[in-house]
């Protein structure tokens, strides 16, 4: 017998070997009856599931396959991991999945049920649900009824009786990943993942532990809107098509009201922080009293890639998570796994509380392709593992219940196995991506005509039929009739108005519900729209973000807040690697609306420090898709953010709205109060003609506005305008054009107001490398500009306490001596 299994034919040759040697058994069970005495696994689902584990297992010797000739590009597999299918059918085919990468059994037993039940559902007088179990008994019967599967390979027979389609359908979704075919149904060849809206598994991206925050966010979601709407839900999480009530973000839900969420990872990923955060809150949550309807799948193969998790480890870890209840299982016994798995979805469901279940599995044939994990792993342990295949132990299931002898089972995995490598034959052939148009495409669509008109829509409901509504959601007194308003004070009416037309939007972060915001930007708000909308959460910045991605991909329109622009730089994967690559890797199929609130930046006087003073917005501006907004002045902001909030809902947007803290509060420009810095509220009546388009900057004139340019945005418009008198004062002109938004940039903006001068100064508060000075400059050479240009931008460093700040940011000064510099030239 083979002790060291590490290749492809290893893997196939132990399987053969092992299988042969079954005692056949005369138990005789039959197919409606457990496969073991007390268990609830009955050999029709057993069959079932022994399907899709031989698919997943051919799957990985595919992929392999592939890649000795070039043409596969993923090697990542689920060999030792083929129990998590029985999880697959302990679930509903509607309750929303996230998938580990070694989850690939679950992914084709989820295919194959949801197809068996929509073939139930369009039967008439179907006595039970027709599904993958009757056709595997049908090809393992074969054609002359003995038994024997038949040899398909010569002839013209019909390939599907011998091996369902609903699992070759599977098959081929993973293969097209494989060979990165443009005709995958997810991601369109863009990434491997395991994901299908048409089943509610929700691709991820392979980051240790990234989705579980958002599966939380998800489970939130889910009971959130039952609260908030009627329960009503769509079969599957796919993304609904259009609609005015959907763009609105109304309250419905993209899950079944009673779905669960089921999320699988790694043993490793335990030690991850985003797994930490996610049990946490989780956690948190239940303690509480909020309902989290999480089944964690934890698929513990005791390695991570060649570091081994301590024996122990894994299971004292997961048993000590507050709130969360402990379930496991030897995940290469099917019927073990079967049984405890619905008991733990049940539990689940039940209660609408978090489960983890704890799956003991192995891991054959390496990490992936390239993984010799003979150097770092002894015989004896590969062999351990090898004699723990949990494929070989479903065969022995089968054949010791009498449903199988091995020669059936054995002739069932060459048919499989034959199937699925002619899968990857068809396959290879499929078109790849030819552009980067065709790459970009559902990165980030944006359809300004219908953001714009969606502005227009909201106007007219707030002044018509919602009038009233507004009216006492104001207590009467509406912020168009409260006379010049700070920046402030204008976000706050904004998100109120966000509030009163989309139903299912929500404001929530740390202190922005009782307190109002550290800076009172959400005063009031939770009074208005109650707690259900308006909470307050846990201090961690990861889980905050998490339950924005779970509510946006369920189908509500989250306005998480993040206290501090530096805060997020702990958690700004969750924007990066999950909010921005939803629609990307699932071609618009699914979509992670979200409008984040940041304050940052910095010039607090008296209050110092980077953690509150952080001007780093590389990290931002480099998420591709991302809007990033920076309004400075209140007659801006609430436009912005009406802009922010109808791209969520219409495009499926992930927007951070940047607010400079210096800038909340203040009144004046020029003069000690001038009140030049307030600006009236518009009223519904004034929202279509103030509109302003993602991309599209502001310009003011100053003086002549004929001989300097200043590009800024933030703190430096109010610094360049107070510059800009002063040049005036020396008959300078100046124009001086606020961007407005970061991401994407207002190019043409940019082109149009350099040239009108010839001369341009970039005034960026960032700092010197890697900010948004960079961009504009590149910008300028790109266009072919070949008037003078200059930078005046903060220093590399962080932001020191107190008065010494000054010596390393923008200042007013040093815009002046900059315009002037430039005009000497």
């Amino acid at each position: 017998m083979l002790s060291d299994v590490t290749t492809p034919q290893d893997l196939d040759e132990r399987f053969r070997e092992a299988v042969g040697a079954i005692e056949v058994s005369a138990s005789g069970r039959t197919a409606s009856e457990p496969v073991r005495d007390g268990g609830a696994l009955d050999g029709r689902t057993a069959l079932e599931l022994f399907d899709a584990q031989l698919v997943s297992r051919h799957l990985d010797l595919a992929a392999r396959w592939l890649r000795s000739f070039g043409e596969g590009f993923y090697t990542i597999g689920s060999s030792g991991h083929e129990g998590n299918a029985a999880v697959a059918l302990a679930v509903r085919p509607t309750d929303p999945a996230l998938l580990h990468y070694r989850s690939g059994a679950f992914y084709c037993a989820r295919v194959a049920q949801s197809e068996a039940e929509g073939s139930a559902e369009q039967a008439d007088g179907a006595a039970h649900r027709v599904g993958v179990a009757e056709r595997v008994a049908e090809a393992m019967r074969g054609p002359d009824g003995n038994g024997t599967s038949g040899d398909h390979r010569d002839g013209d027979a019909d390939d599907e009786a011998a091996a369902p389609e609903a699992v070759l359908d599977a098959a081929r979704d993973v293969l097209r990943g494989v060979v990165a075919s443009a005709d995958e149904p997810i991601a369109g060849g863009r990434h491997k993942v395991f994901g299908n809206a048409a089943v509610a598994v929700v691709p991820t991206t392979s980051t240790i532990a990234s989705h579980l925050p958002r599966a939380v966010g998800i489970g939130f979601a889910i009971e959130r809107l039952r609260r908030l709407g009627d329960g009503r839900g769509r079969p599957t999480g796919r993304r609904a098509a259009g609609g005015a009530a959907r763009q609105r973000g109304e309250a419905d839900s993209a899950w079944p009201s009673d779905a669960i969420v089921v999320c699988s990872f790694g043993d490793a990923s335990v030690n991850h922080a985003t797994a930490v955060a996610a049990f946490n809150t989780a956690g948190w949550c239940d303690h509480t009293g909020l309902r989290i309807p999480v089944l964690f799948v934890c698929e513990d193969n005791g390695l991570g890639i060649s570091v081994k998790s301590p024996d122990g480890w894994v299971a004292q870890t997961l048993r000590a998570k507050p709130g969360i209840r402990y379930f496991s299982a030897d995940g290469c016994d099917l019927a073990e796994t079967y049984d405890v798995a619905v008991e733990a979805a049940a539990w689940v469901r039940r209660h609408r509380r978090p489960a983890v279940l704890h799956l003991s599995t192995v891991r054959l044939m390496g990490h992936a392709g390239a993984d010799a994990e003979i150097g770092y792993r002894s015989a004896a342990e590969i062999a351990r593992d090898v004699a723990r295949d949990p494929v070989v132990a479903t065969a022995r299931l089968l054949a010791e219940a009498g449903l199988a002898t091995p020669e059936e089972l054995i002739a069932r995995y060459d048919e499989v196995g034959w199937q699925v490598r002619k899968v990857a034959e068809e396959v290879l052939g499929e078109r790849k991506l030819e552009s980067a148009a065709d790459i970009v495409a559902p990165l980030a669509p944006r359809r300004p005509v219908r953001v714009a008109r969606a502005v227009t829509d909201a106007a007219g409901r707030a002044a018509g039929p919602a009038a009233a509504a507004r009216s006492t959601a104001f207590d009467g007194r509406l912020p168009e009739q409260a006379g010049p308003l700070t920046l402030a004070q204008t976000i706050n009416a904004a998100l109120a108005d966000g509030l009163l037309d989309y139903p299912s939007m929500t404001v929530f972060g740390e202190d922005v519900a009782a307190k109002g915001g550290v800076y009172g930007v959400t005063k009031g708000l939770r009074e208005r729209f109650g707690a259900p909308r308006v909470f307050d959460t846990l201090l961690d910045e990861t889980s905050i973000l998490g339950l924005g991605l779970g509510a946006g991909l369920s189908g509500m329109l989250p306005v998480p807040e993040i206290q501090y622009l530096a805060y997020l730089h702990n958690a700004e994967d969750q924007i990066r690697g999950e909010a921005a690559t939803m629609q990307y890797f699932s071609r618009g199929a699914y979509r992670n609306p979200m409008v984040a609130r940041i304050a940052g930046l910095a010039y607090q006087d008296g209050f110092g420090g980077h953690f509150h003073n952080d001007n780093s917005l590389a990290v931002l501006r480099d998420v591709p898709g991302l809007v990033l907004a920076v309004p400075a002045r209140a007659d801006d902001a609430a436009p912005m953010l009406r802009s922010c909030l109808a791209s969520a809902a219409v495009d499926g947007s992930v927007c951070v709205f940047l607010e400079p803290i210096a800038l909340y509060h203040t009144r004046d420009l020029h003069a000690e109060g001038d009140g030049e810095w307030l600006a009236p509220y518009l009223g519904p009546g004034g929202w279509t003609a103030s509109h302003v388009p993602i991309g599209r900057g502001r310009v003011y004139g100053v003086g002549s506005a004929e001989d300097v340019t200043i590009i800024t945005f933030g703190n430096g418009v109010r610094m360049s305008l107070r510059a800009a008198a002063k040049l005036a004062e020396e008959d300078v002109g100046v124009r001086v054009l606020d961007l407005r938004w970061l991401a994407p940039l207002p190019v043409a903006d940019i082109i149009r107001e350099a040239q009108a001068t010839g001369r341009v100064l970039v005034v960026d508060e960032t700092r010197r490398s890697g900010g948004v000075g960079e961009g504009v400059v590149a910008a300028l050479v790109d266009a072919g500009f070949v008037g003078s240009a200059r930078r005046v931008a903060s220093i590399d460093t962080f932001v020191p306490l107190g008065p010494a700040a000054r010596h390393v940011l923008v200042s007013e000064e040093a815009i002046t001596q900059g315009a002037r510099t430039l005009l000497a030239r």
